[in-house]
């Protein structure tokens, strides 16, 4: 077997050296024309249907109007600082900034999304996001979402912080499980917590309280509520009950609405898909 002749070696190495030095040069004066590049523009991407924070807000934040970006060589430019500015924002969950030949600086931005108001005994007033994490209100949007209140020790330092309640995290929970079915998210307009800081459910049709306890069993507690909505509100009536108690595990007792007059009744609702049965007592106050 024949060894290739040095010279051939030699040659291939040479063009690995000269095509590796050919690609730094290319990449250095890719790197120097960019720095001669200045900014024409600033372009901003804010996607979703909630504004908590708006161009004009993050143009502050980059100081675009002052023109302290436009018209600037873009290697002067700190794309890291300008990424940390936004992330400082509570409203922002996501940030990333980035440039390109033409001299166009791009950010994307993505905003945090509350699942819930808490409105804490001590008048403080602010949003749990999506994550479970604290976050203050805005100044240029309402989010539609749905409002706790009552016994709620859940202190908020104006700034972006975990929970740190055990009953913040079960309000978060319980109100995280009711967006995510159409029915309940249609029919629960309110969270509160009584005194004995036990969780209500405030419904939009009816004049009634739901007594859900703790956000434990959230599957069954439902479960039984909704067989008891098919079942036993359409023969009394919506405003039959002053509360409709569905802590227990396999049972819901409605306490009845003195102002109807109604005589005391009890009846037994077979829960569907479940072999237990719902217990459902009636009693006069």
């Amino acid at each position: 077997m024949f060894k290739k002749p040095i010279w051939k070696r030699l040659l291939i190495s040479l063009a690995w050296i000269i095509s590796f030095g050919g690609l730094i040069v290319l990449m250095s004066f890719i790197e120097r024309k960019k720095g001669e590049v200045l900014c024409k523009d600033v372009k901003i991407y804010i996607p979703g249907n909630q504004y908590f924070i708006d161009r004009e807000e993050v143009d502050n934040i980059l100081q675009v109007n002052s023109n302290a970006l436009i018209g600037r060589r873009m290697e002067l430019i700190n794309i890291n600082l300008l990424e940390k500015k936004l992330k400082a924002n509570p409203f922002i969950e996501f940030a990333k900034v980035y440039t390109d030949m033409d001299g166009i600086i791009n950010v994307e931005i993505s905003q945090r999304q509350p699942i819930l108001r808490l409105m804490n005994r001590f008048d403080q007033d602010f949003y749990v996001d999506q994550h479970g994490l604290k976050i203050p209100l805005s100044a240029n949007f309402t989010a539609r979402v749905i409002v706790a209140n009552g016994y709620i020790d859940e202190l908020f330092a104006n700034h972006v912080d975990s929970l740190h309640t055990a009953m913040a995290r079960q309000l978060f929970k319980t109100a995280d499980y009711i967006r995510r079915d159409s029915l309940w998210d249609a029919q629960i307009a309110q969270i509160y917590v009584n005194k004995d800081h036990e969780i209500e459910l405030i419904p939009r049709v009816g004049n009634n309280r739901i007594l859900l306890g703790d956000a434990d069993s959230l599957d069954n507690k439902f479960h039984n509520l909704r067989v008891f909505y098919k079942k036993a509100l359409p023969l009394v009536g919506w405003d039959a009950y002053k509360v409709i108690n569905i802590k227990y595990a396999n049972q819901v007792v409605g306490v009845k609405n003195i102002m109807l007059k109604a005589d005391s009744l009890k009846a037994k609702l077979a829960a569907k898909d479940s072999t237990k049965l719902i217990r459902d007592t009636i009693k006069k106050n």
